[in-house]
């Protein structure tokens, strides 16, 4: 991307960064070592070279140009918002409409002069209401480019799907011809990958049946059908997927995993693809990475004071191990990045072994375990330990080797923080056990285990309240509650498609490890005994939690039971 230059009269943008003290002076002479062999901007290559997150460099654009900046080489645009807007003013103004809002009545635009006032106005005047115009800035020549490759298709799903069905295409030749924008395939598969993200889905599934292609969105943790595809498209989609990920489009009785990298709403979204061959033909799932929604504060993430300071306490433990437990889906890596953001800074070396990397972090260094170079989660912690680190995230605990080694780096002075497969933090000790680790070894190197789930949460627009019944008293142990509790339930609006819940939430149980509860694991006490001691100590049960979240009215008891065992309260 070709960005204007900054005006004399403001600061070079390294000069900002060093002024704001995210990157030292080494650091920009190494960003301008670089720039006189490649030529590109500095703000880029500092991005590139790891120094700063692009969120950091936009906010720091921002004070340096009062504008911030997008590749749109990257970058896939929304049909609503190209609809608003003429070609002849986006070309006139060397605009680009990237993504329209109706909800929050704002427009996205990349735009290669920010001080263009009449072009903002005349976009003003399309709409018969107040508009907010977030403009991104860009280069002349790429929105031209653009212009031309969005302006004169149809963009949206629905037209697409008209477009393949009333023309005359080829299905045979379709994967020939993938790298022109004019196939309606490529614009299918893009309009399905902005779609799923403007939705916040988490995964996206390409299911082959027999006689169609079913498309499945996950939505705040259940799956959604959202298209039903006649089976002669899968061919042609499937190839487009599979060259978007750098994989092998010769291979369809193989698995394989690939990753998507594109800017979408103004913003950098990745997808881990994984395709699965099924006697109907190669099934793919991409997981959405929004880095954007992955990395949330750690006082964000749903805990009360007092949860929130017992984890705190924990973090602040020097050495030992951190596990976060529950099934797939329950949010334990989102928890560990909020605890790992909160502590990150210049004065502490933090190292992550991951299965792949989801979300990367500045000033962290992340690596991926890799079966071919045979660097697998135990090895990785031998090299790590070789590396100086102050904390160290293994991605899983999953077999006795890892554990070990784990263990092994708690011992020797270092925060260690994992994740375990376990429904309960109480049952993370004899899942422990299970793998191999002794409890002598467990008792007093465990910092404390966190478990979790993700409950959905009622839409606020459109929530119904009522009076509690008398088994959902009993259950919310609120019988001698006068007047009896207001709950809410479900209803369903156009804000939240109609289901009732909008976005998710986190419900905890937070077992923090005392010289008492080290004593009873070191000598096998059993599990009864463990709990009735941490309850002494202030440990709330996941169950306690989510219902807790029941009565501030954030969720339902419907939800929390699809989630949570709420058998043993009744």
């Amino acid at each position: 991307m070709n960005s204007p230059q900054p005006l004399p009269s403001r600061r070079p943008i390294g000069q900002v960064l060093i002024a704001q003290g995210v990157i030292s002076e080494d650091q920009l002479r190494i960003a301008l070592l670089e720039q006189m062999k490649s030529n590109q901007p500095v703000g880029r290559l500092l991005v590139s070279l790891g120094f700063v997150s692009e969120a950091t460099l936009r906010e720091a654009l921002g004070e340096s140009l009062g504008q911030k900046s997008i590749d749109l080489a990257h970058a896939t645009v929304d049909a609503d918002a190209l609809r608003l807007v003429p070609r002849e003013l986006a070309m006139r103004h060397h605009l680009l409409p990237l993504d329209y809002r109706p909800a929050e009545q704002r427009l996205t635009i990349a735009i290669a002069d920010h001080n263009d006032i009449v072009a903002l106005d005349k976009l003003r005047a399309l709409f018969t209401h107040d508009v907010l115009i977030e403009s991104l800035l860009a280069g002349e020549s790429e929105i031209a480019r653009a212009i031309d490759q969005y302006y004169g298709h149809e963009l949206s799903i629905d037209g697409i799907l008209h477009e393949i069905e009333t023309g005359e295409i080829d299905y045979r030749t379709l994967a020939a011809t993938l790298d022109e924008y004019s196939q309606p395939v490529v614009r299918l598969v893009d309009a399905l990958l902005t779609d799923a993200v403007k939705r916040e889905a988490s995964d996206i599934h390409f299911e082959p049946e027999a006689n169609f292609l079913r498309i499945r969105y996950r939505i705040d943790g259940i799956l959604r059908q959202i298209r039903a595809l006649h089976k002669s498209y899968w061919p042609a989609m499937a190839v487009r997927l599979k060259v978007m990920s750098s994989m092998n489009i010769a291979e369809m009785r193989a698995p394989q995993d690939g990753r998507i990298s594109l800017t979408i709403s103004g913003r950098q979204v990745d997808f881990r693809v994984a395709a699965q061959p099924t006697i109907h033909g190669e099934n793919l799932v991409l997981r959405i990475l929004d880095r954007q929604r992955g990395i949330v504060p750690l006082d964000q993430i749903g805990l009360d004071d007092e949860q929130l300071s017992m984890l705190k306490l924990m973090i602040g433990r020097p050495e030992g191990i951190i596990l976060v437990t529950g099934p797939t889906g329950s949010g334990k890596t989102t928890t560990l990045y909020s605890v790992l953001n909160h502590i990150n800074e210049e004065g502490v070396n933090i190292m992550t072994l991951e299965d792949p990397v989801e979300y990367p972090m500045a000033m962290i260094r992340q690596t991926s375990v890799a079966e071919a170079a045979k660097l697998d989660f135990a090895n990785g912690i031998r090299s790590m330990m070789r590396q100086d680190p102050d904390i160290i995230l293994v991605g899983e605990v999953r077999d006795a080797e890892t554990a070990e080694m784990a263990f092994r780096a708690a011992m020797t002075g270092h925060q260690v923080y994992s994740t375990l497969h376990t429904n309960s933090a109480l049952g993370a000790i004899p899942r422990l056990l299970d793998i191999g680790i002794l409890p002598d070894i467990m008792a007093g190197n465990i910092i404390g285990v966190v478990a979790q789930r993700l409950v959905r949460r009622l839409c606020p627009h459109c929530r119904k309240p009522y009076t509690a019944e008398p088994h959902e008293r009993r259950l919310l142990s609120a019988e001698q509650i006068r007047p009896p509790p207001i709950l809410y339930r479900p209803a369903g609006c156009e804000r939240c498609e109609y289901q009732g819940y909008r976005g998710r939430l986190a419900i905890m149980e937070i077992l923090r490890m005392d010289a008492d509860i080290d004593e009873l694991i070191a000598r096998r006490a059993t599990a009864r005994e463990i709990r009735n001691a941490a309850l002494t100590k202030g440990f709330r049960p996941l169950a306690e939690d989510g219902l807790r979240r029941v009565l501030d009215g954030s969720t339902s008891i419907e939800e929390v039971a699809r989630v949570v065992d709420l058998t043993e309260r009744m």
